[in-house]
C-alpha cells in the first residue's frame, strides 16, 4: 500500500520558491560575469555594481536562512544549524509562550463564553445516534464501578458510613415521613393486620407447646395437686380467651386498632418534635444496621443486585441501557428548558477550567518542551522549514533584488558626487 505524504503540496511549493530564489541568485552571478565582457562605460559599470550588490545580498540571505536549519555547505561554522542545536531551548521557550500568552485565563474565559456548553450537551443527549452509544458505554463501565465496592477498603468504609448516614440526625425525620405516608393511606392498619395474622398462625402452630408451658407454670405456682387439677384447664382458657380477643379485632375497626392508630400518631409527633426521641430512633437504626446479621443480609442483597445489574448491563437492549438513555434524554430536555440549570452548568464549567488552569499551564509548558526536545532533529527541521520555508525564500529574493537596486543607486550617487568609484 502506497503511503501518501501529507506534506507533498508544501514540499512542492517550497521547492518552487527555492528554485526561483536560487535562479535569481544565478542571474546576478551571470550579470556580474557578463558585465566584464561588455564595452567599458557608465552603463556597464552601473550594471556591474548593481549585479555585484545583488549577488552579495542574495548570498548573505541564503547563508542566514540556511544557517537556521543546517550548516551551510556542510561546513561546521560556529552559530549555524541553530534550530537543531537549540531545539531543547526552543521547546522550552515555545512551551512558556503558549502557556503564558495563549493559554491564559482571559483567553479561556472569552473562549468559554463563546461556547454554548449546555447547548452542545443538549444536542448530544437529544440525538439517539449519540446518546445510545453513550448509554451503552456507561452501562459497560457499570461492572467496573460496582467492582470497586467489593474492594476490601471500600467495603469497610461503606460498612462504617452506612449506619452513620442512616442513623444520623435526619433519620428520625425520614422515618416520620414514611410513617405519615402509611397513616395517610391507611396502610398502617394493613401492617397491623399482617402482624396479627402471623401471630395467630404462630399460636395455632405452637398451641400444644403453649398448653404445656402454661400448665407447668400453674404447677410451679400452685403445687402438684393444683397443677394436676387445674393446669390444663387454665391453659385451655388462656388460649381460648386470647384467640377470642384476636377474633374481635376486625378489619373495619376495634379498640385495639384505634389505640394503635393513636399510638402511631403520638409516636410520629414525638419523632418530629422531641430531639431526645429523634436521637433514640437514630441510635436504634445505627445499632440495627451495624449488626453483623443485618450487614450480612445487606451484602447478600447487594451481591444479588450486582449480578442482576451486570447481567442486564451486558445486554444491548437491557433495562439498564434503556434507563441510562432515558436519563440522558431527560437531562438534555432539562438543559434546554431550564435557564437556571444552563447558567449553573456554564458557570460550573468555567469554575472547573479556571481551577485547573495553573496546573494545566505548567503541564502544557512541560509537555510542549518535552515533545519538541524529543523530536528527531531531521524531523524537527523538516517540519519547521515546510511551514516557514516559503516565506524565507522570499527573504532571499528580496535580499537579491534590494541588493541589486541599492547597489546600482549607490554607484550612481557616488559616481555623481566623487566622479571615480571603486566598486
Amino acid at each position: 500500500m502506497t503511503v501518501v505524504d501529507p506534506d507533498r503540496l508544501a514540499r512542492r511549493s517550497l521547492a518552487r520558491h527555492r528554485a526561483f530564489a536560487t535562479g535569481l541568485l544565478v542571474l546576478m552571478a551571470a550579470l556580474t560575469l557578463g558585465s566584464y565582457a561588455m564595452p567599458p562605460g557608465w552603463g556597464t559599470d552601473l550594471l556591474q555594481a548593481a549585479a555585484k550588490a545583488g549577488l552579495v545580498g542574495g548570498i548573505a540571505d541564503w547563508f542566514a536562512i540556511t544557517a537556521l536549519f543546517r550548516h551551510p555547505l556542510g561546513l561546521p561554522i560556529p552559530h549555524t544549524a541553530i534550530i537543531p542545536a537549540q531545539k531543547e531551548r526552543l521547546g522550552r521557550a515555545l512551551g512558556r509562550f503558549v502557556s503564558t500568552h495563549v493559554f491564559t485565563e482571559a483567553e479561556l474565559r472569552r473562549t468559554l463564553g463563546r461556547i454554548d456548553i449546555p447547548g452542545i450537551l443538549h444536542r448530544f443527549f437529544a440525538d439517539p445516534k449519540a446518546s445510545r452509544p453513550a448509554a451503552e458505554a456507561l452501562a459497560g463501565m457499570l461492572p467496573r464501578l460496582l467492582a470497586t465496592v467489593e474492594d476490601g477498603r471500600a467495603r469497610r468504609l461503606i460498612a462504617r458510613l452506612v449506619p452513620r448516614i442512616l442513623g444520623g440526625r435526619g433519620a428520625s425525620a425520614v422515618v416520620a415521613r414514611a410513617l405519615h405516608g402509611l397513616l395517610d393511606g391507611g396502610r398502617h392498619q394493613d401492617v397491623l393486620t399482617f402482624i396479627l395474622a402471623q401471630f395467630r398462625l404462630l399460636l395455632t402452630a405452637k398451641e400444644e407447646q403453649l398448653r404445656t408451658v402454661i400448665a407447668e407454670r400453674v404447677r410451679e405456682q400452685g403445687g402438684r395437686i393444683v397443677g394436676w387439677a387445674l393446669g390444663a384447664q387454665v391453659a385451655r382458657r388462656v388460649l381460648t380467651t386470647l384467640n377470642g380477643e384476636l377474633d374481635k379485632i376486625g378489619p373495619d375497626g376495634s379498640d385495639l386498632r384505634d389505640a394503635f392508630d393513636t399510638w402511631m400518631r403520638a409516636e410520629i409527633a414525638r419523632m418530629e418534635s422531641d430531639p431526645e426521641r429523634a436521637a433514640e430512633v437514630g441510635r436504634a437504626i445505627r445499632q440495627v444496621v451495624a449488626h453483623e446479621t443485618v450487614q450480612a443480609w445487606i451484602w447478600d442483597i447487594w451481591a444479588r443486585m450486582r449480578l442482576a445489574l451486570e447481567a442486564d448491563a451486558a445486554k444491548p437492549g437491557g433495562h439498564t441501557v434503556a434507563f441510562i438513555e432515558s436519563a440522558l434524554a431527560n437531562l438534555g430536555t432539562l438543559l434546554e428548558s431550564d435557564r437556571g440549570v444552563r447558567t449553573r452548568l456554564q458557570s460550573a464549567a468555567e469554575v472547573i477550567v479556571m481551577s485547573v488552569l495553573p496546573s494545566a499551564q505548567a503541564s502544557l509548558s512541560g509537555f510542549i518542551a518535552d515533545a519538541v526536545g524529543n523530536w528527531d532533529t531531521a524531523t524537527l527541521v523538516d517540519r519547521i522549514e515546510l511551514r516557514v520555508g516559503k516565506d524565507l525564500q522570499f527573504v532571499r529574493v528580496n535580499g537579491t533584488v534590494v541588493g541589486f537596486l541599492v547597489g546600482g543607486a549607490l554607484y550612481a550617487v557616488l559616481k555623481a558626487v566623487f566622479g571615480v568609484v571603486s566598486f
